[in-house]
């Protein structure tokens, strides 16, 4: 191993590798060591060296350089398997930790690679120098993958595995929005508009609040793009994922009324000391506002940085008199305190539990001990409270589970008429007594019209006989009739005479 030999391969494993040089002078440096360790022991004093510009090594034993011969024959077949493995084992370990500063580096920013395969739910994606993963729990929910397609994701975690490098991505991150905004819309690149906050719900839904430097730009239009055309691209990349764009505002009265869009907002009511804000809207935009399972709240609250409670006025009035009785019933608060603390967004004991006591004491004047004895007061009764909503959480979850099961059970069971044919196919007798039967019918119904006609043929002669008899009841009848006749026309000549 020559001077030149050595420039060489560090030139060449410094460009190909991306290895620091002077790493690898260091890797060659151990390997030389450790095969003059085995060529002299480990009673010797060894010291090793290689020349930067030259490349020449050079080996001092007890403090002496040893001479040419003597150096070949350590750096000679017999010791080259050793060193080329301690120089490997260098060199891996400097390519490992040059591929963890790289990635490191690259943290949260948008990458883009190809899925080789899949290991469990988790995909494989090629992105370079490394086979990076994408967990099942960072993937868009209903989103699938094929092999060798192209997917672009956010570097989420980077840590040392062994002699390896476990680069985790994720398309579930909110980062992952802002990197699409970035490479998609020139402005937001260039920093002319500014994404100021984001919300996400993978898959679903997500809220962006966009700000501009320059008054003449319209930063919600320009996200948009014309006709929607920037705005459809990343959405396509998020799998159809909804986006929202609203206009940032450092005025909480203006930014939550554009938070909560499309829902049309009437009131903004701000309680600083809770970091809570209370949103009133009409009737008919409660359901808008709240959004599908609380989503539209929700991303609001996370949007703007504050809790968000939407109301109606009359929910406002009724919440207002329900806290104002029950603050009024707490030992030491006067009907005056539980007005300012109601005023100040305080609606249930839990809010009250939270409150600090000198705030409580500003508020209402109070004394230390009164404080605590309020403060104290309501911690129990807040814990009543949770209680009972863990207990009716509890019963609500135990009656959803019965009607499941006799759901699963009555859509288990078979309707009725399908039982009472099975059982009528089940109890049939077999096809000959069927025929069998079929002819003992056939004869019954025979013998059955044959008697019939017996009857029928006897029947003349009967009616015969009583027609004679009826006739002969008939004659004495006409003969009994003109007797009676004949009986009442006597007198009629005698009372003509008189």
């Amino acid at each position: 191993m020559n001077g030149n030999e050595v420039l060489r391969v560090v030139d060449a494993l410094h460009r190909d590798k991306n290895i620091d040089k002077e790493i690898v002078f260091d890797g060659i440096e151990s390997a030389i060591l450790s095969a003059a360790r085995k060529h002299f022991g480990e009673d010797f004093e060894l010291e090793v060296t290689v020349d930067r510009e030259h490349g020449e090594p050079t080996i001092k034993c007890n403090g002496t350089d040893l001479d040419p011969d003597e150096l070949g024959d350590i750096l000679g077949r017999v010791s080259a398997q050793t060193a080329k493995q301690v120089m490997i084992q260098k060199l891996r370990e400097a390519e490992r930790d040059s591929v963890f500063d790289e990635f490191e580096e690259q943290k949260g920013e948008l990458v883009g690679g190809t899925i080789v395969r899949f290991e469990g739910g988790a995909a494989i994606v090629s992105i370079g120098k490394v086979e990076a993963v994408l967990p099942r729990s960072e993937q868009i929910p209903g989103e699938s993958y094929r092999t060798n397609e192209r997917v672009r994701a956010v570097v989420l975690e980077v840590r040392k595995a062994g002699s390896r490098v476990k680069v985790i991505l994720s398309r579930k991150h909110p980062e992952l929005v802002l990197r699409l905004f970035e490479s998609e819309i020139p402005e937001v690149s260039e920093r002319i508009i500014e994404v100021r906050s984001l919300a996400r719900e993978a898959g679903y839904r997500s809220k962006v609040a966009v700000s501009c430097i320059d008054n003449k730009i319209d930063p919600v239009g320009a996200c948009v793009g014309v006709r929607g055309a920037r705005i459809r691209t990343i959405v396509d990349e998020l799998a159809g994922e909804r986006v929202d764009i609203v206009r940032w505002n450092d005025s909480l009265q203006v930014l939550v009324p554009n938070s909560m869009q499309p829902a049309e907002v009437e009131d903004v009511i701000l309680c600083p000391m809770l970091g809570r804000v209370i949103v009133l809207v009409r009737d008919d935009q409660l359901s808008l506002a709240i959004g599908k399972r609380g989503q539209n709240v929700r991303l609001a609250s996370k949007l703007v940085g504050w809790d968000i409670e939407v109301m109606t006025q009359n929910e406002l009035d009724e919440q207002l008199e329900k806290s104002v009785m029950a603050f009024s019933a707490v030992p030491g608060v006067e009907a005056e305190l539980a007005e300012n603390l109601v005023s100040q967004g305080f609606f249930s004991f839990y809010d009250l539990s939270v409150i600090e006591p000198d705030e409580l004491a500003e508020l209402g004047g109070l004394t230390a001990e009164q404080c605590d004895t309020i403060v104290a007061y309501a911690d129990v009764e807040a814990e009543k409270a949770e209680k009972a909503e863990e207990k009716r959480k509890s019963e609500e979850a135990q009656l959803r589970a019965i009607e499941r099961e006799q759901q699963a059970a009555a859509a288990a069971a078979p309707p009725a008429p399908v039982e009472v044919i099975a059982e009528t196919v089940e109890d049939a007798p077999p096809e000959t007594d069927v025929a069998a039967d079929v002819e003992a019918v056939k004869d019954e119904a025979g013998d059955e019209a044959a008697s019939a006609e017996d009857a029928s043929v006897e029947e003349p002669a009967a009616v015969k006989e009583a027609g004679e008899a009826e006739a002969a009841d008939t004659d004495d009848t006409d003969d009994t009739a003109k007797a009676s006749g004949e009986e009442l026309a006597e007198p009629a000549p005698a009372e003509s005479e008189s």
